[in-house]
């Protein structure tokens, strides 16, 4: 079957959930500048309507959708609304999501029963919901996964676990929409530690003032840059990030014993913090938090570039880049 053929996003209609915090805060901004229509999704009527309000202001075209995508009913309103504005939707974007802090054997059944209903039950909703409209008229279903999906750390381990079955998700559904010959390009953006306020919107059962992400991370622009490429290309993955979280996830398969001894050593060292940022107010696990906020307020050292990301973006100059460096190291020949 041949791949998708993706429209250029100034001609797109975007679908994103989770639009109006860190990197669906991000991403719809920069799909905005890029002439994208949008219908955004979040569970705050008040933070969707200020953001709709900017991105008009500043000649975007932008519809937004009050739901919870833990109820599929709400997501299909949702895509009824892009079609009654639209007249459908080309690309559709998973990128909601929860987070708890905690022992598992600590954290509450219920806490991790409704994260579970966001960030997995979300992803499902909002691919079989898209997918009704995409199947027959072509587009791209992104979900926003984790490298946490590769690997699981201690004390988010039911995030791990939701992060793993979502791309178990979404491999089973790609190869099931490959059979069905449907034309849908399904990619799963993977990012590593992201500064956004999630760490500050998570329930924290840790048991300290805060909570933070493992060093280091990265300036969600770069997840955004991701999500609008695989707007327009149908690829597989997306790893956002540096080597280091591929380097985890490798030895995680070849030396499992090692990584238990020093995750269990170094787990909640790399997770908490003495500053609270603005975790002293309601998380947003079950309501919403109408921060509109790009970044965290702890205000951490971020990385504004990725060579893993640019050399998945741009093959072609990362292959000759290697070549010519070949070049220079191999000694030649006389």
């Amino acid at each position: 079957m041949p791949r998708p053929t993706l429209k250029p996003l100034v001609c797109q209609t975007v679908v994103i959930t989770g639009a109006t915090s860190g990197i669906g805060l991000v991403t719809t901004r920069l799909l905005s500048r890029k002439g994208a229509k949008l219908l955004l999704i979040a569970r705050s009527e008040d933070a969707l309507g200020k953001l709709c309000e900017e991105l008009r202001t500043a000649g975007g075209t932008a519809e937004y959708a009050v739901a919870d995508v833990a109820d599929r009913a709400q997501l299909e309103a949702a895509s009824t609304k892009a079609h009654e504005k639209f007249g459908g939707f080309d690309t559709w974007i998973n990128n909601a999501g929860a987070a708890i802090y905690g022992r598992l054997d600590t954290v509450p059944e219920e806490d991790q029963r409704r994260l579970f209903d966001v960030v997995y039950w979300g992803v499902v909703h909002g691919t079989l919901v898209a997918a009704e409209t995409l199947k027959t008229r072509g587009g791209a279903i992104i979900n926003v996964g984790s490298m946490l999906g590769e690997f699981a750390i201690p004390y988010q381990g039911t995030y791990c676990a939701a992060k793993f079955a979502v791309k178990g998700f979404t491999e089973a559904f790609r190869r099931e929409a490959y059979a069905a010959r449907h034309r849908i390009s399904l990619t799963l953006i993977k990012p590593a530690a992201i500064d956004t306020p999630i760490i500050e919107h998570a329930r924290n059962l840790i048991g300290s003032k805060g909570t933070r992400h493992p060093v280091p991370t990265y300036h969600p622009d770069l997840v955004a840059r991701a999500i609008a490429h695989a707007c327009e290309h149908p690829l597989r993955d997306i790893v956002v990030g540096g080597a280091g979280g591929l380097a985890v996830a490798v030895s995680n398969s070849v030396a499992p014993r090692a990584m238990d001894f020093l995750l269990s050593r170094l787990g909640r060292v790399m997770q908490t913090s003495r500053k609270p940022g603005v975790t002293a107010r309601r998380d947003s696990l079950y309501e919403p938090r109408e921060d509109l906020s790009e970044r965290s307020s702890l205000n951490p050292l971020t990385r504004k570039t990725s060579l893993v990301l640019e050399a998945q973006l741009n093959p072609a100059a990362a292959a000759s880049t290697v070549l010519r460096l070949g070049g220079r190291i191999l000694p030649r020949r006389r």
